[in-house]
């Protein structure tokens, strides 16, 4: 076991994990976030995408040992004071889900798709967002809802929206 340090969401934790954990399993196993979600495993679909350190990664090709000292954010960090980012007031409105299981990691690479570009064009929305894969949508809304949060101002980072503090063994400390 391997003992590790990191931010998720704004809250510092400190946990043993086995050296080859993928950061996917340790966001949900041992700290409950399930928001993000296991798709692919293989790094193919995206639907597990967070951001380290403010760059969307897919997170089933990361291990919770390369994500120590680093800052993590999920989908769950995003919202501030129970108030939607506008990537996911975006997605809501211009309904770009139909039944969701892509939707945590495309908003997480959506927004470092306009965190590169603040203004994309309709093609490089398309381009940014090539390694994550919806079966249902077509991407149509998606592209949609891209374009209304850059209109909102959603290239402002994903800085967390939870309360900071300091856990230990995936508890407060």
């Amino acid at each position: 076991m391997t003992r590790i340090s990191v931010t998720v969401d704004g809250v510092d934790y400190s946990d043993e994990v086995e050296p080859r954990t993928l950061l996917v399993h340790y966001l949900r196993e041992q700290l409950g976030k399930t928001g993000t979600v296991v798709g692919c495993d293989t790094s193919n679909c995206g639907a597990c995408t967070v951001h380290l350190d403010g760059r969307s990664v897919k997170s089933c090709n990361v291990l919770a040992v390369q994500a120590d000292g680093h800052d993590v954010t999920t989908i769950e960090g995003l919202a501030t004071n129970g108030e939607l980012h506008p990537m996911q007031q975006a997605f809501h409105e211009c309904h770009a889900l139909q039944c969701g299981y892509c939707t945590p990691g495309m908003i997480m690479q959506a927004i470092d798709v306009l965190n590169d570009n603040p203004n994309p064009s309709e093609q490089e929305i398309r381009v940014g967002l090539e390694g994550n894969l919806c079966r249902c949508t077509g991407y149509h809304n998606i592209v949609k809802a891209v374009q209304q949060a850059a209109g909102a101002g959603a290239a402002t980072g994903s800085s967390a929206g939870t309360t900071s503090g300091s856990t230990l063994g995936g508890e407060p400390v």
